[in-house]
């Protein structure tokens, strides 16, 4: 085991999506029970940096990171794990010997891997879902449960089932055990996280069936679901948004609607089920926030094609959209296709959907001028004037004045006085549309 003379200390990098903020949370409170001490502001004797793998910008962001830290601490440890080290391990490896390689499925032991004479941990056999459980969330008001691992859809253009493995699921028990654990240390929100969270089965539970004992458990808290697939929203997921707790918010990723773009994709739809989908949504669930994503630029994407996901946005009216470009990752079945776009008509499409995007949730939040809505206070934004911000029940981000330190991971009911045109995360009260 590596020997550390002077007091121990660690910090943790995070790269990625909501499950590796997650489990990088496990990792923390591994290291905490050895004794470590977690500091981010001097050097410390043990570095450990959860990498992403689902775009070429996230690896070498990956990459990058792990060069600084082998360039500006020459004496630390380095613990590399997540997406990122699947497939290119050994890439990684030859960066620094000081370095030491934890597949995702061996997270759950990632300490046992400071031993560096060699001696691996047993590997954990593939499909299973890896033990990960956590007690707190480090500097966030909202508290993720992992409940889902892996991916069936094999999307042309995606990394993630190769580097994540087929679909698994947590156990029931698990999942409801931390979510009570964490309602008792005080979060007011519990977000139910996975690769592909809307694929969630244990036994013969699905995802409404996570929500509805979620929901049972005692104290004031909300839930909302991250990321869901279009083709994995059920009636009977739908009718759990009846439930006092659930958020009526669905991130539902797009990617395109343009349906010879979607088939290339390998996506599960088409433009018309999707349309349809959050019609039907809107008209069940009341005040719901649509999020999504998309894609632009993939190979063989026309100008009409581009334009039909630009009108179909614009008949969503999605709160936020999270905006892509294509990138061509190895071993995904459209690294080779034909037709690349161009990098300067990628950006001016981007632009484009980012006004368009922009114009769609402003029309949705203005529809809230002057009600009322619950909003968990998450930090302080303005330090001069003492503006905080928080998110609504409906994944609306808002300015909060007249409120107080002591307000910050409470459930405030507040009431809408402006709605800020151009920006859904800007950075200061003149920016955005505040609440009082």
């Amino acid at each position: 085991m590596f020997k550390i003379k002077k007091k121990k200390r660690v910090r943790f990098y995070t790269l990625g999506c909501k499950v590796n903020q997650y489990e990088t949370q496990s990792l923390r409170e591994q290291f905490l029970i050895e004794g470590f001490k977690e500091n981010n502001s001097v050097l410390a004797d043990v570095y450990v940096v959860n990498t992403c793998t689902v775009t070429a910008q996230a690896d070498a962001e990956s990459r990058r990171l792990i060069r600084k830290i082998v360039r500006t601490c020459p004496e630390s440890k380095i613990l590399v794990t997540g997406c990122c080290v699947e497939k290119d391990a050994a890439g990684i490896q030859q960066i620094s010997e000081r370095i030491r390689i934890v597949p995702n499925q061996q997270k759950h032991r990632i300490y046992e891997y400071l031993d560096f004479t060699g001696k691996r941990p047993e590997a954990r056999q593939s499909g299973q879902f890896t033990p990960l459980e956590i007690s707190g969330f480090k500097d966030h008001e909202r508290a993720f449960v992992k409940i889902q691992d892996g991916c069936n859809n094999f999307c042309s253009y995606c990394k993630v089932p190769l580097v994540r493995g087929r679909s698994r699921s947590r156990s029931l028990r698990g999942i409801i055990t931390e979510a009570e654990r964490l309602v008792g240390s005080g979060f007011k929100e519990i977000v139910l996280t996975g690769i592909c969270l809307g694929d969630y089965h244990y036994e013969n539970f699905d995802l409404a069936d996570v929500i509805t004992l979620l929901e049972e458990l005692k104290g004031k808290f909300r839930i909302r679901l991250s990321s869901i697939e279009a083709q994995l929203i059920s009636n009977k997921l739908l009718e759990s948004f009846k439930l006092k707790k659930l958020c009526p918010h669905l991130h539902i990723p797009l990617q395109s609607a343009d349906n010879a773009i979607l088939k290339k994709m390998n996506r599960q739809y088409t433009a018309k089920d999707y349309l349809s989908l959050i019609a039907k949504i809107k008209k069940k669930v009341e005040n719901i926030a649509i999020t999504t994503d998309v894609l632009v630029g993939f190979p063989g994407e026309k100008k009409k094609n581009f334009h039909n996901t630009v009108r179909s946005l614009k008949e969503i009216l999605p709160l936020r959209t999270h905006i892509f470009s294509f990138s061509p990752r190895e071993g995904t079945k459209a690294f080779s296709l034909p037709e690349r776009i161009a990098p300067q008509e990628v950006k001016e499409r981007v632009n484009l959907l980012k006004e368009a995007a922009a114009e769609c949730s402003y029309k949705f939040r203005k529809g809230f001028l002057g009600r009322q809505l619950s909003v968990l206070i998450e930090s302080k934004t303005d330090q001069e004037n003492g503006f905080f911000c928080g998110y609504s029940e409906n994944y609306i981000r808002v300015i909060v004045e007249n409120a107080q330190k002591e307000n910050i991971n409470t459930l405030l009911p507040v009431k809408v006085k402006a709605v800020d045109v151009h920006s859904t995360q800007a950075k200061s009260f003149k920016q955005n549309g505040y609440i009082n």
